[in-house]
Parts: C-alpha cells; structure tokens; sequence
C-alpha cells in the first residue's frame, strides 16, 4: 500500500489548502472579532457625543455613519496597494494607530469644544473620517492574511463576516447598557483603544517569528497602550476639566444614565441643572417657571385632590402643587430613577423642591409617561402637569403629539384640567403653536399663557408673571392650559403634528 501523501506546508509552514478558516489560526479569527466591535463603538461614541454636545441626534448620527461608511469604502480600496510581504506588519500598525486615535478621540473632542468651540465640527468629522479609513482597511488585511495560510475562501469568507457581525452586535449591545452608563463616553473610548492596542501586541507576538521589526513593533505597541493607560487614569479629570470650561461654574454633580447626562453647577447661591448640556432650571427664578405651571392651573380647581405630574423629576412642580392644602394625591412619573433619587436622597438638592419628594402624599413611579398612561387606571386626576423637556429632538417629540395628549384626556377627571410645557413663542414659536395645535388636534380647549424665566432666556424677559394670551376657552374654564418660559436654545424640527380637528366640545 503506497504511503499517503503529506500535504505541503505554505511558505510560512501552516496550514494546507482546503483548510477550514481559523482552524489553525484562531487569533486572526478573535482579532475580526474584536477589531469590529472597537469599530463600531468609535463610530456610536462619535454620535453620542455629537448629540450631546451639539443636539439634533438624528442628523448627527446620520452624518456621522455617513461618514464613517464612507471613510472604510476608503479604507478598503486603499488596502489593496498594501504590498503582500508587509501585510501583517502594516495590520500591527493599523491597530495601533486605531487604538491610539480611537481611544483618544472623546477626551481630544470634549477638549475641543469646551476650550476652542468652533473647530469643533470640522474635528469631529475629520476624525471619524480618519478613524474610517483605518477601520475599512483592517477586515481586508486580515482576510489577506488568513489567504496567505492558504485558508479556503468560502470558509474564510463566512467565519470572518460572522465574527465581524457578532462583534458589532456585542458592541451595540453592551455600548448603551454597560459601557456608557458606568464608564462614560471618554473612558469608554479608551477601554476600546486598549483592545485595538491590545490585538497590535498580541498579533506581534504571536507572529514574531514572520515579523522582520518585531521588536520595533512591540516597542510601539507598549507606547501605545501606555499612553492609553494613563488617557484611562485621566479621562474622567479631563472630562471634568472641559465640563468645567463648558458651564463656567463649579460642577458639583455629574451622572451618565442610560437616559441621559445629568450635571449640576454652583456658582454661590445659584445651582443649574443641565440635562444632555441643556439648562433646565436656575435656582435664581425657577420659581417664576414652576409657579406659573402649576398656580394658574390649580387656583382654577379649588376642589382638586389628584394631581399627575409627567415628568419633572427633579421634584420642583410637585413642591407648588403640595402648597394646596386640599391637594391629597400627587403621581409622579418620571423615566429617569436617577433624579428622582438625585432630589429625593441628596440634602441640599431635596432642600430645593422643600422635601417634595419625601412627602407621604407624594408616590413616585420611574416609567416612560406615555407608557404609562396606557396602562395606568381610569379617569380621575383633577390635574395633570406635562413637565417635559422641549422637543429638541424625534425621542421627546412623541411626548408633545396627539396620542399622549388624548391618553391625558382620557385619565382626566370630569371638570379637570391639563397643563403643558411648550417651549418659548418668542424663540421657538413655531414649536410653541403647534404643540397649541396638537392640543386642540386631540379635542382639548387651550389657553396659551406665557411666564418669562430670565436665566433660561439669557436676561430676556417680557414680563415678570404669567400673562395669558388668547385662546379657545370654555365657558367656564379652559380644558387645557399651555404653560411655558423663554429657552436660550433653538428649538429643532422634531416638533408634533400639526394636523387640525374641530373638537367635538362646544366652545
């Protein structure tokens, strides 16, 4: 019987012809893994922070992944000119240069807008756009090399598209419910910058014997993740730093939650708490805002017991409606666990909304409103107050439209009334009348009125105490009232509907 023939080794003595992708090469096939899931993550941080810092979430995300798929197409064709022999050294590099850059881009933008604001856009897109074209270039390069070891193509095809799925579907799961929420977005972007440094030195050495420079790769590799290890030591004072810079008072509380950005800030007697960068209160005239959102409303129901609050969660608009003494019930619901216990739990901060929300009457539920109303028992609430934030963006939108304005209706006690924040009519007003509209658009009366906060205006005021304009009013009082005050920001175009319908009420 003639002795069977031993297949030949490849020039670098692997494996064979025909064999299965990653059977002898198993780091290659954990690089694509890891090396999709840090491409992702910079590109999701990259949007993160871009809605954070600059608002309008839709179009940032879209540009960014715009660019970011542009950039890799770069990548991958400029793959091609990577000479055959130096594939694996130039893949080293490319890790490193993905870890360094990608790691360090949060901190080097936070900076950047904090300290030198308007660069800021042409630095984010050049560095997506830079972070891209790398990121395009890896998956080529490793599907280069996993040829080279003579790997067969339908196998190597399918096991590298695989790990690289998976690895984006780890990324996109654990980035919202892990990575953001406990590390935050700078740190964050390091950890993943470490991975990609991590890969660069692990390939090195598990390959050094085909490396001509891999004691120069190496070298590279531990400056690399050294410089990204001290970024990680540092990150969160940097962050600080930039906050700082960016709200010029003293920041004396900062929270990421799978929600949002939470920070506080004092500056003597002055505490502002902003959510996602937005100033939602100065303890300077906030009471103008919440007196007006809750007094006109409640002196109009002598007799009222219940009181819904949606949103508000800093425990302020429940602080005025605890000051009726016929009040008996108040629901809070507010989505973020986080403020509720931040004005419930921390002193100086419930000493604000008067221990509101320890009071007995006062019940707290952490949901999404409009969730909630759908499920939530029948009709009795003699008020409900609306103390969203403004629409900035398609994810609050939906607490201004028509279908939540009707559940309101629907939990309404007959006689009761609802109360809406609706941004500014003078700096957005074409917000402002068509959440008006909407209003009207799910069968309610209104009665817009208008309370100027100052601090939220910067210093423009039109009157120091709600006024109320005209409206569409009942004989006797209006079904809805639309309570708002100035905002500093633009209001975006993710505003509700504005489709028209005569109610069925007599007017």
């Amino acid at each position: 019987m003639p002795p069977q023939s031993r297949p030949e080794p490849d020039l670098h003595g692997t494996a064979t012809p025909g064999t299965d992708a990653g059977s002898h090469h198993p780091g290659l096939i954990v690089a694509v893994f890891v090396v999709a899931s840090c491409g992702l993550a910079y590109e999701l941080i990259a949007g993160a922070l871009a809605s954070y810092l600059l608002g309008e979430s839709v179009l940032r995300f879209s540009t960014i992944i715009g660019a970011y798929l542009f950039a890799m197409g770069i990548g991958s064709h400029l793959s091609k000119y990577v000479d055959e022999k130096v594939v694996l050294a130039r893949f080293i590099d490319i890790e490193l240069m993905v870890g360094l850059l990608g790691g360090l881009s949060a901190c080097a933008l936070f900076l950047i807008y904090a300290w030198a604001g308007s660069p800021f856009r042409v630095s984010l897109y050049a560095i997506v756009l830079l972070i891209g074209v790398l990121v395009g270039m890896e998956i080529p390069l490793v599907m280069r090399l996993l040829h080279q070891r003579k790997q067969a193509f339908e196998a190597l095809v399918s096991k590298v598209l695989t790990f690289d799925y998976l690895g984006a579907l780890a990324v996109s799961l654990l980035f919202p419910l892990v990575f953001a929420p406990l590390l935050g977005l700078a740190r964050t972007a390091v950890v993943f910058g470490l991975l990609n440094a991590g890969i660069g030195l692990w390939v090195t050495r598990r390959y050094r014997a085909e490396l001509p420079q891999a004691r120069a790769l190496m070298l590279r590799g531990w400056i690399v993740l050294a410089i990204l290890l001290a970024a990680l030591a540092w990150a969160q004072k940097l962050t600080d730093a930039a906050e700082a810079g960016l709200y010029g008072d003293v920041i004396v509380h900062q929270e990421t939650t799978p929600f949002q950005r939470i920070v506080l800030t004092r500056w003597q007697d002055d505490t502002r708490l902003y959510l996602n960068g937005n100033l939602q209160f100065s303890t300077r005239d906030e009471h103008r805002y919440h007196e007006a959102l809750v007094h006109p409303a409640l002196a109009a129901l002598p007799h009222a017991k219940r009181v819904l609050v949606l949103g508000g969660g800093d425990g302020l608009a429940v602080r005025e409606v605890l000051k009726y003494p016929q009040v008996e019930q108040v629901t809070l619901v507010e989505l973020d666990p986080a403020m509720t216990r931040l004005f419930r739990d921390t002193d100086d901060l419930a000493a604000l909304n008067a221990y509101a929300l320890r009071d007995a009457r006062v019940s707290t539920v952490n949901a999404d409103a409009a969730q909630w109303l759908e499920t939530a028992p029948g009709p009795g609430w003699d008020l409900i107050v609306a103390d969203f934030p403004d629409p900035s963006h398609y994810a609050l939108g939906k607490l201004y439209a028509v279908p939540i304005y009707r559940l309101m209706a629907r939990h309404l006690a007959p006689g009761g009334l609802i109360v809406v924040q609706s941004t500014s009519p003078w700096y957005a007003p074409r917000a402002y009348w068509c959440v008006d509209a909407t209003l009207r658009e799910a069968g309610l009366h209104t009665a817009p009125y208008h309370a100027s906060c100052p601090a939220s205006a910067t210093g423009a005021s039109s009157s120091p105490a709600a006024t109320q304009a005209t409206g569409h009013r009942s004989p006797c009082l209006p079904d809805c009232a639309i309570s708002t005050h100035p905002r500093w920001r633009r209001c975006s175009t993710s505003r509700p509907t504005c489709a028209r319908r005569r109610s069925s009420r007599t007017g």
